[in-house]
């Protein structure tokens, strides 16, 4: 981070920087990169006041660690404040600081200075063991579908070989706190294998909510509230996002490539493994017209727009990811955020947009019939003058929704012409497709019978 000597900033961005992952000042440096230098003679006094002040209680109630060094760039003296990531939650002035992207943020909820409590414990709360828990709050079933899941694609693999037992030590599902002494069932363990009003007493608020947004934004047209256990979580989240979302073909190099599923997978997934489940805020999974939203709470230490190139994979939940991986749905630590924007770039010719900080969100555009206006495409349909796929599968989608639709209601669906689409339309009804309700002024079409 670059930054002019203006003190009460300085001392802010110290304060954040201490809260979040560290980073340096450099003092003497404009924000556009340009070098203004501090008065040489001031060097010693401006280094002696940032010690004083971050070691004042009155005004830090906790003294961040910082290093101290100057130097001379541009013949223009520079200070370099080095402030590394504190385990203490830091105020500067009674207020608390976080860094978010480039931006000093003061914190004012109680919600967000507990996330930012939760973020500077060392131990991973899917680790807290619940002493009271016994093996009839679990379903231990579903050892026996992990064990097809795994057998499936692996058969050798050294867990077909253990009794449930045995594969609740290797998975660390049943642990012991080597600080306490205490062993039992953790939250892990209870998330991945619980039954419903297990989870939901260890975890009242936890549920994702799958919406569907596309007609009525006001609302939902479609909405599955799933609060089950991890793995069936997963297959009915995917089962929801696969009932809306279109199977667009896509090519790589010369191969097919099943895009929508890849991406339905690593989102799914990833709002699964990678959530912070001691936060009260129910995760999110949203499919509107441009696409695809997730968001769900987080414990990051980067805060930032994610990408392939700035990627630093940290583990929210290694003891749920690592069976996540066992039994074949998810991958290496890392490989989530290529796959998206691998395969968002297959699907629709766009990148996702990844966010991660106290809350993980991330958006990936869809095609046509999931409600992004490709007018091109539709403008090339027109002139073939004869109803094309998308048209199509886009009645079908809305017809799903309400018995009828007008041309109105498909055009703004599609972002299309609404002459086109009544040409389409009546290609359909010719077709035998449709049939036609005519109420006045305006037409409804619904299925023909």
């Amino acid at each position: 981070m670059r930054c002019s000597p203006r003190e009460r900033h300085t001392f802010e961005t110290i304060c954040s920087f201490a809260n979040r992952q560290g980073g340096h000042i450099l003092l003497g440096v404009n924000d556009d990169g340009s070098v203004e230098g501090v008065n040489e003679k001031a060097v010693v006094d401006i280094e002696r006041n940032i010690v004083n002040v971050t070691s004042n209680p009155s005004l830090f109630n906790a003294a961040p660690g910082i290093e101290l060094g100057h130097c001379s760039i541009q013949g223009k003296q520079v200070i370099d404040v080095w402030v590394p990531m504190g385990p203490s939650v830091y105020r500067y002035k009674g207020e608390v600081y976080d860094r978010i992207a480039d931006v000093d943020v003061r914190l004012k909820g109680d919600d967000q200075v507990s996330a930012l409590y939760l973020r500077k414990q060392n131990l991973y709360t899917e680790q807290r063991i619940y002493p009271y828990i016994e093996v009839g709050d679990l379903d231990l079933q579903l050892l026996d579908r992990a064990r097809d899941m795994i057998r499936a694609d692996r058969p050798e693999h050294p867990w077909l070989a253990l009794s449930d037992n045995e594969l609740l030590g290797a998975a660390r599902l049943r642990t012991r706190d080597f600080q306490t002494g205490e062993e039992g069932f953790n939250l892990a363990s209870v998330l991945l294998l619980g039954r419903r009003e297990t989870i939901l007493g260890v975890c009242p608020a936890y549920r994702t909510d799958a919406i569907l947004k596309r007609l009525d934004t006001n609302r939902y047209d479609d909405r599955a509230t799933v609060s089950a256990n991890l793995i069936e979580s997963y297959y009915q989240l995917s089962d929801f996002c696969k009932k809306w979302l279109p199977d667009a073909f896509a090519l790589e190099g010369d191969r097919r490539v099943d895009a929508r599923d890849i991406i339905v997978r690593e989102l799914v997934s990833n709002t699964l493994i990678h959530r912070e489940y001691t936060s009260p805020f129910v995760s999110q999974l949203v499919i509107d017209r441009e696409g695809i939203r997730t968001k769900n709470a987080s414990r990051c230490v980067f805060a930032g727009r994610i990408s392939p190139d700035n990627l630093s994979p940290t583990p929210k939940n290694p003891i749920i990811a690592n069976f996540f991986k066992q039994i074949g749905l998810a991958e290496e630590l890392g490989s989530g955020t290529r796959n998206l924007f691998r395969c968002s770039r297959l699907y629709t010719g766009k990148e996702p947009v990844l966010f991660d900080g106290d809350f993980f969100e991330a958006f990936v555009p869809t095609p046509i019939v999931a409600g992004l206006p490709l007018k091109g495409r539709e403008r090339e349909a027109a002139k073939a003058d004869r109803p094309t796929r998308v048209t199509e599968d886009a009645v079908r989608e809305l017809l799903a929704l309400k018995p009828a639709v007008t041309a109105k209601e498909v055009a703004e669906y599609l972002g299309a012409n609404q002459r086109t689409v009544r040409r389409h339309l009546a290609d359909l009804v010719e077709g035998g497709t449709l049939e036609m309700d005519r109420k006045g002024r305006s037409t409804a079409y619904r299925k023909r019978c």
